[in-house]
């Protein structure tokens, strides 16, 4: 598995986190956070399953 799905993982994790303690408080810039960090995260996972998908056909 590539690093970047990796990564990608543990980006969305910390902003499913981050989102909802941001909901939670009210707290709209930690929601914002969240919500960028969960779309970074899907990104990363993206760019990772290609990476992977590259390698098996070589």
């Amino acid at each position: 598995m590539d690093k970047d799905r990796t990564e990608g993982a543990m980006d969305k994790a910390k902003g499913s986190i981050k989102k909802g303690v941001g909901e939670v408080t009210g707290d709209e810039k930690m929601k914002a956070e969240g919500a960028a960090d969960k779309a970074k995260g899907k990104a990363e996972s993206a760019v990772g399953g290609v990476k992977d998908a590259l390698k098996g056909k070589s």
